[in-house]
């Protein structure tokens, strides 16, 4: 069948033909964006689950949803490498100025915009991380102590007053949450509170892996009365069935039952994965329905695809050490603990301690259980342990 005309879409954050499964999480989001919007309380949302359950996705649905009514959205992408001041300055500079472009600017928004400089002067950053191009002076006292836990509570208490002056409201979208560092995620939770308490418009949807509820917590014990943390997981084989059904249904085509519920049990319900082996089947597929016999005959292709596209790409950013202790893991049968770990290894455990928390931070490996380790990556394991039958076979 021809390529181009292939429904199937697996990448980083690429939107699927068919949001399959994820109708309740959605649904959360319909109803915080409404209530926030009409000045009601509702918990924020931080959306939770292992790498390739498509939190991205989501983010990108939960933002498309927010602009059909009426909101102002900043998306930003969280990294190890960039504060949180860096990610916001210039998408909350951008949304003043929308504001002001929708109506002639009023007291709020230039206060916002005199904050906003106040807060940026407050930074100790490099020259040339970025221009502040904000010719208004600083609002002196809110905003510019220079501790983010006080200031970023200020600065969004100003930007949406400014969203109120307009009668409108602001959803932040931040993906990948987990890389904010400790302060970070402590102010943006205590910001959270200051809207709470003040019922001003501004809504925050994050997505982050499974440990956001516990950094959460650790961070502020009063987080929980503030977010709603859904958890994404594998679809069910249903939710994988129309996944793959209606996509192939809007260009007249099908699968079998049987090749549908081969990929089911392949992919263990893992939406990227999925869609993987949804592209491959139809690029190989002569004719429809597409039968079990195309799904074998495209297994190990397709096995290969993602142990280079998805997993190794992953796997090689780490150091030597790192990835010794992640085929020590992968050789445990879980439930995985840092001592058997670290005996796996021939090491101290003090040693795998630090090793284990680098993992952690670079979202390699989460705890779900107190004392417990696991992979945040779907199916990690059995690329871990077909990368050392590799090293063994060589």
């Amino acid at each position: 069948m021809d390529p181009i005309d292939n429904p199937f879409a697996p990448g980083a954050g690429t939107p699927p033909p068919e949001l399959a499964g994820r109708d309740g999480v959605l649904e959360q989001a319909r109803i915080l964006l409404g209530r926030i919007k009409r000045k009601r309380p509702e918990k924020s949302l931080i959306i939770t689950g292992l790498r390739g359950v498509g939190k991205t996705v989501l983010a990108g649905e939960i933002n498309r949803m927010a602009r059909e009514d009426d909101y102002q959205t900043v998306f930003v992408e969280a990294s190890e490498n960039k504060a949180l001041a860096n990610l916001i300055y210039h998408p909350l500079r951008q949304l003043l100025f929308e504001l002001n472009r929708l109506a002639n600017i009023g007291q709020k928004v230039r206060r916002a915009l005199a904050v906003l400089r106040s807060f940026i002067g407050s930074l100790k950053i490099t020259a040339g991380d970025f221009t502040i191009g904000l010719d208004i002076e600083p609002a002196t006292g809110t905003a510019d102590s220079g501790d983010i836990e006080a200031d970023i509570p200020a600065l969004f208490i100003a930007i949406a007053e400014a969203a109120e002056e307009h009668s409108t409201a602001i959803a932040l979208i931040i993906d990948e949450i987990q890389y904010l560092t400790s302060r970070e995620l402590g102010a943006l939770i205590m910001a959270m509170h200051q809207m709470q308490q003040r019922q001003l418009p501004l809504a925050l949807i994050a997505t982050g892996l499974p440990i956001m509820p516990g950094l959460a917590g650790k961070s502020k014990t009063y987080s929980e009365r503030l977010f709603n943390f859904p958890n994404v997981g594998a679809l069910t084989e249903d939710d994988v069935f129309r996944a793959l059904q209606e996509p192939m249904r809007a260009v007249g085509m099908a699968f079998s039952d049987d090749a549908m519920r081969e990929i089911s049990q392949l992919t263990q319900g893992y939406p990227y994965f999925v869609q993987e082996w949804g592209y491959q089947a139809w690029n190989r597929a002569d004719t429809s329905p597409i039968t079990l016999d195309v799904i074998h005959e495209i297994t190990q292709e397709v096995g290969k695809r993602l142990d280079t596209n998805f997993f190794r790409v992953r796997f090689d950013r780490l150091s030597n050490t790192e990835k010794t202790f992640l085929r020590a893991m992968a050789g445990l049968p879980p439930p995985r603990r840092t001592g058997q770990i670290a005996k796996a290894m021939k090491t101290t455990l003090n040693g795998s301690t630090t090793l284990r928390a680098n993992l952690i931070r670079k979202g390699m490996i989460y705890s779900p259980r107190y004392g417990e380790l696991a992979f945040s990556v779907p199916l990690f394991d059995n690329f871990m342990l077909r990368t050392m039958q590799g090293l063994t076979n060589g």
